[in-house]
């Protein structure tokens, strides 16, 4: 636990960093940005990419990787659409509600890349760099 402040500030660090080296592509990607009034210690960068940009976000993710950063997916979206949802499909063992537009938005194009304490300033500007090249 004495560990814990300077992982803390560390992440937030590496997430401002990244936030501020990729702030002008508002146009191609849905960045994250805190709630008001909140503060919080982040586990990662969740962005979008805009699909009016014309991206894609296997593309734009398979380039990144093939840089060596790695990126995640977001476990969510539509989530009878998910492979462990099989068993239950055509059976009343749940009920949707809505056409589930947004989940269906982050199913489709939202990853994530780390914030991880350990990465350096420069593992962070290469990163945003690889992302940069990545939309363009």
């Amino acid at each position: 636990l004495d560990k814990l402040p300077y992982f803390i500030k560390k992440r937030k660090q590496n997430w401002k960093r990244l936030s501020d080296a990729l702030s002008d592509l508002d146009d191609k990607l849905i960045l994250p940005k805190p709630t008001e009034n909140s503060d919080p210690s982040w586990f990662g960068f969740l962005m979008a990419v805009r699909p009016e940009s014309g991206l894609n976000r296997d593309t734009v993710t398979r380039y990144i990787e093939s840089h060596n950063i790695q990126t995640r997916l977001l476990f969510s979206g539509d989530l009878i659409k998910q492979p462990c949802f099989d068993e239950l499909r055509g059976t009343n063992a749940y009920r949707v509600v809505g056409g589930l537009e947004n989940t269906d938005f982050i199913m489709k194009n939202a990853f994530w890349v780390g914030v991880y304490p350990g990465m350096t300033e420069a593992m962070i500007d290469y990163m945003a760099q690889i992302i940069r090249e990545a939309v363009k």
